[in-house]
């Protein structure tokens, strides 16, 4: 798990070669747009609550089931363990935000989750549901344009999208 300058700099140490001027002027455009960075991750740390809550009050509109007798997120017990790791899945996110690297997501937290939730017999799908749910809700939020740092924001939401969409597909 390496931040965007630590990683350039070990693949170039790996390689015997030097920084290449694309990878420095990547890093430079990425120093360029932190703090569009920061303030995304500011806003979804600060709403993480609500875009928790209210996905799965959608999700579970959309799959009663879930919430009925028998259902995986029937009792109060599982309804939390199932709220957990909704907010769990934000997080990393979160930190993938900041970072501008997918790999504290995959290491930390989907490596090996859908094996889990199989063994578990959570609905994968319905997973997968909710954090698309949270998905829409965080680039809702991140994407407002009050009171944040003025500039284009669509790689950012697309990078952002993007940690959603595999946190998706690997519960899915």
């Amino acid at each position: 798990m390496f931040d965007a300058f630590t990683r350039v700099v070990s693949q170039a140490d790996t390689r015997g070669d030097f920084v290449t001027g694309s990878q420095l002027d990547a890093l430079r455009n990425m120093v360029a747009e932190s703090n569009k960075r920061m303030d995304a991750v500011n806003r979804i740390t600060s709403n993480s609550s609500a875009i928790v809550s209210n996905a799965a009050r959608a999700l579970f509109q959309e799959q009663p089931q879930l919430i009925a007798p028998g259902g995986n997120a029937y009792t109060n017990r599982r309804m939390a363990a199932c709220l957990r790791d909704m907010e769990i899945i934000l997080r990393y996110v979160t930190y993938a935000i900041f970072t501008g690297d997918a790999s504290v997501l995959e290491d930390r937290c989907l490596n090996g989750l859908r094996e889990t939730y199989v063994a578990l017999g959570v609905p994968g799908g319905s997973v997968a549901a909710g954090v698309q749910k949270m998905k829409e809700a965080a680039i809702a939020i991140a994407n407002d344009k009050s009171n944040i740092t003025q500039g284009d924001c669509s790689s950012l939401m697309s990078e952002i999208s993007s940690y959603f969409d595999r946190a998706a597909s690997a519960v899915g």
